[in-house]
C-alpha cells in the first residue's frame, strides 16, 4: 500500500480526499467481529469533498467517512477508487476499509468557515456510510449533528439498516434544515441477493427501515437501482418490487439499469461466469459497446417500468432533495435549482450515483 506517497502536504490528482500519509494512518486493525476485514484508521485533513465541475451530478459537495465497502456488491461502481490506494478493486474493496476516524471534527471545522454557503452536501455517493463499520465507529451521528448546527441540508443514501439507530437524530435535523433519505434496494429475491451483494441486509429489512423512517415523519425513497438484466427486469419482478416498496411507504422510487465501468465489469462478469454462466454471453453482447446497456435495452426498461410507478403511487411528487439547493436561498429553504434527483436521469449518458 502506497501510504508513503500522501504526506499531509502531497498534492496527488489520485490521493483520496483528506487523507495524509504517513502521519494520518493511525493504525490498520483487525477484529473477530469482522472475519477476513482489516480497518485502516486515518486521520483526515478535509472532510468535504468538492464534485469536480465537469461532473454530471446534481450536487457539489460529499462527504464519504470510509472507503471500500463491506457490503462487497459486485456491480458497486466506486470500486476503482480503491486502486488509488494501490489496493485492487476486488476483493480488497470488500475487506480493506479506510476510515476516516476524525471525520465529524474536521466537518465541524470546515462549516464554520465564512467561505462556507450551506450548499448542498450528499452521503453515500461513493461508498455506504452505514455499512456494517459504523456500528463500531460511530461516525454519522457527529456528521448529522454538524451538518444540521450549521444548517447545512444534506442527503443520505444507504442500503444499511444502521440508519434506523439514527432515525431520531435525522428527525431533529430535519426540524432545522432540508435532510432528504433514500435506501438503495435492488434485490427483491434473498437468494441472489446473497451472492450479488452478499455484505448487505436483506430487502425485507431494508423496506422495514424505510417503513421506521416514514413513520419518523422523513422523506424516504427507495433506489431501485441497478436493475439487472436478465434477473431483475422482468414485468413481473419490477411489479412486485414496487408494490413491496409502496407497501412499505416509501415517498418515491427511482430507478436505473446496471452500468459496468471499467474496473467494474471484469469483477461483476467473473462473479456472473461462477453464478449464472449461463447469461454470460447474454451480458458480452449488451455490453459489447460499453458501461451502458444498449439505449433500446434503456427505452423498453423505462416503458415498462413507468406505468408500475404510477399504478403504485411512486412517482415523485416534488423535487427530490438530493439536488443542489440554490447558492441564493435561506439555509433552511427547500429551494432548489435543478429537477433531476440523482441517478434517475433517462440519458444514457448520465452516470448512475450510487451501486
Amino acid at each position: 500500500m502506497r501510504w508513503d506517497s500522501q504526506k499531509l502536504s502531497t498534492d496527488d490528482a489520485n490521493a483520496l480526499p483528506g487523507l495524509g500519509r504517513p502521519a494520518g494512518l493511525v493504525r490498520s486493525v483487525r477484529t473477530p467481529g469482522f472475519a477476513d476485514m482489516t480497518f485502516h484508521e486515518v486521520l483526515a485533513k478535509s472532510a468535504l469533498n468538492q464534485v469536480p465541475a465537469s461532473s454530471e451530478m446534481p450536487f457539489h459537495w460529499t462527504i464519504n467517512p470510509y472507503r471500500g465497502c463491506s457490503h462487497a456488491c459486485t456491480y458497486c461502481f466506486a470500486r476503482p477508487t480503491h486502486t488509488y490506494l494501490e489496493l485492487n478493486a476486488g476483493e480488497d474493496f470488500d475487506k480493506q476499509v479506510v476510515v476516516k476516524t476524525n471525520v465529524a471534527e474536521v466537518l465541524e471545522r470546515e462549516l464554520t468557515r465564512p467561505s462556507w454557503n450551506r450548499e448542498l452536501v450528499a452521503l453515500g455517493t461513493n461508498t455506504d456510510p452505514y455499512q456494517r463499520a459504523e456500528g463500531r465507529y460511530r461516525l454519522m451521528p457527529g456528521i448529522i449533528d454538524a451538518l444540521a448546527r450549521s444548517h447545512t441540508p444534506f442527503s443520505v443514501l444507504t442500503k444499511g439498516t444502521l440508519l434506523r439507530r439514527d432515525i431520531p437524530a435525522l428527525a431533529d435535523a430535519a426540524r432545522e434544515v432540508s435532510v432528504d433519505v433514500a435506501m438503495s434496494i435492488a434485490v427483491y429475491d434473498d437468494e441472489l441477493q446473497s451472492t450479488v451483494e452478499p455484505g448487505t441486509p436483506t430487502a425485507t429489512a431494508r423496506l422495514a427501515t424505510v417503513a421506521a423512517a416514514r413513520e419518523a415523519g422523513l422523506e424516504c425513497g427507495v433506489f431501485l437501482m441497478p436493475i439487472l438484466p436478465y434477473l431483475t427486469d422482468s414485468t413481473e419482478q419490477l411489479d412486485d418490487a414496487l408494490r413491496r416498496i409502496s407497501e412499505a411507504g416509501a415517498s418515491y422510487a427511482l430507478f436505473s439499469t446496471l452500468y459496468l465501468k471499467p474496473g467494474v465489469k471484469p469483477w461483476f462478469m467473473l462473479w456472473l461466469q461462477r453464478q449464472h454462466p449461463e447469461l454470460l454471453p447474454a451480458y458480452e453482447r449488451l455490453y459489447s459497446r460499453g458501461a451502458y446497456a444498449p439505449k433500446e435495452y434503456q427505452a423498453d426498461l423505462a416503458a415498462r417500468v413507468r406505468p408500475l410507478l404510477r399504478a403504485h403511487g411512486l412517482e415523485r411528487r416534488r423535487a427530490v432533495r438530493f439536488e443542489e439547493q440554490s447558492r441564493a436561498a435561506a439555509p433552511t429553504a427547500n429551494a432548489h435549482s435543478r429537477g433531476v434527483a440523482a441517478g434517475a436521469s433517462s440519458s444514457p449518458d448520465a452516470a448512475p450515483m450510487l451501486f
